[in-house]
């Protein structure tokens, strides 16, 4: 897989996201920044619960589109689950001072990050998942050499 190709995958179900969100646990690693994208209900969250799950959290996972971010500290690393929707402007990012989470210790799973541009942290890996008659397609993107070491050590588990 060259980082320009993208890869694709089929879910048909809320518990196949799930299963496949936690089967991304056992290669992942800090620091990491993913963009989760999508409509409205197309997974993003429950890819996000099925990860946490693949790592041992066994807490809440909620939506943090009010919050604006929900962490989870973690044995490893912290993931940050931020949900940027309700930004009314990229600079909101700053004013939130969430560049302090971004630290590069942690993962950051984004939505919506077109709402932050140009202060949000630039994406290793983008993932886009869509509804489809059956389910959803989920598309993934490596855009760093980070992001295709992740991609690339995810598939081979």
């Amino acid at each position: 897989m060259s980082p320009s190709a993208p890869f694709f995958r089929f879910l048909p179900d809320e518990e196949a996201t799930l299963q496949w969100g936690g089967s991304w646990a056992a290669t992942l690693s800090a620091p990491l920044v993913v963009y989760l994208q999508g409509d409205l209900g197309a997974g993003k969250t429950t890819f996000t619960r099925g990860l946490l799950r693949g790592l041992g959290y066994d807490g809440a996972v909620k939506s943090p589109t009010y919050a604006i971010v929900e962490s989870y500290p973690l044995p490893a690393f912290t993931l940050h689950h931020f949900d940027l929707y309700r930004f009314t402007a990229p600079e909101e990012w700053d004013d939130a001072g969430l560049d302090d989470l971004a630290d590069g210790h942690s993962i950051c799973l984004i939505e919506w990050p077109q709402l932050g541009e140009g202060f949000a942290p630039l994406p290793d890996i983008d993932i886009h998942l869509g509804h489809t008659e059956t389910g959803r397609r989920a598309t993934l993107n490596a855009h760093t050499e980070t992001g295709q070491k992740s991609l690339e050590a995810w598939f081979k588990n």
